[in-house]
């Protein structure tokens, strides 16, 4: 147990350190999701404020509703990034020797992924700082409250990371597969405009994006923003990241998974 700890915090410890020295991440981490909401929410002010809906209790503009979405973002990169790192580990040979160590591999993926939801909340918390000075202020309560679901969310993305990693062997198609991935769980759920706003457009869209797994991380995020608990979202977020995670365990099983195939 007590090794398995110093895995765990010597995992954290190397994905923390290489975060921090490569700038140019963190940078990029967070112009994204700023550039939403400075540029593409200003554009939609006007056009795109929202009635009374939970958990708002008022009326509210653009800029506050994508807020949540933009959190979502952050953690749905970063752990597609962390995913994209498994893989160039995978190949030059560090991730290769951790995963011939006494240690059970579900733990060593495991925490891959407990370190990637770490990084992920400290950039999301950074992103609620520059938002907050450019005036888009939360309950403040909220920030405190948002916590375990931004560990819910980095948990569930960060598995869907790693069960794509588990199918990818070479770097060069793992970066396809990420916009393939990332763009359409994104822009299909309810991170850009409610799901009721999207039923008036298509029902074919609303039903995608109603069982988008993107969807309920972000309606977890942006009730725990307010103090509330979508119990909805959160089975879900829960169940989707199981299913995530049981996948990305099966795929670097080397008895069972697909890398006994791609070899």
């Amino acid at each position: 147990m007590r090794t398995a700890f110093i895995a765990l915090a010597a995992i954290i410890q190397r994905e923390a350190l290489r975060f921090i020295r490569q700038r140019e991440r963190f940078i990029a981490a967070l112009v994204r999701p700023l550039v939403w909401l400075i540029v593409f929410a200003a554009g939609f002010r006007a056009a795109l404020g929202l009635s009374i809906t939970p958990p708002y209790q008022t009326y509210i503009t653009y800029e506050i509703y994508i807020v949540p979405g933009l959190c979502g973002m952050i953690i749905l990169f970063n752990g597609m990034q962390s995913a994209l790192s498994l893989v160039y580990d995978r190949e030059m040979g560090s991730m290769r020797l951790l995963l011939t160590s006494p240690l059970p591999r579900w733990w060593l993926l495991l925490c891959r992924l407990i370190a990637a939801t770490v990084i992920s909340g400290l950039q999301v918390y950074a992103f609620l700082a520059i938002a907050a000075i450019y005036g888009i202020h939360l309950p403040w309560q909220g920030y405190v409250l948002v916590l375990p679901a931004l560990i819910i969310a980095g948990l569930t993305l960060g598995a869907l990371g790693l069960a794509l990693s588990s199918l990818i062997r070479q770097l060069e198609n793992f970066a396809g597969v990420m916009n393939f991935v990332i763009f359409p769980m994104f822009f299909l759920s309810s991170a850009l405009y409610p799901l009721w706003k999207m039923a008036e457009s298509s029902e074919l869209l609303h039903d995608i994006c109603a069982v988008n797994p993107f969807t309920h991380v972000v309606e977890l995020i942006r009730f725990a923003l307010y103090g509330q608990l979508n119990l909805t979202a959160l089975g879900w977020s829960a169940l989707a990241g199981v299913v995530f995670l049981a996948l990305a365990l099966w795929g670097y099983d080397p008895s069972h998974g697909l890398t006994r195939h791609k070899r």
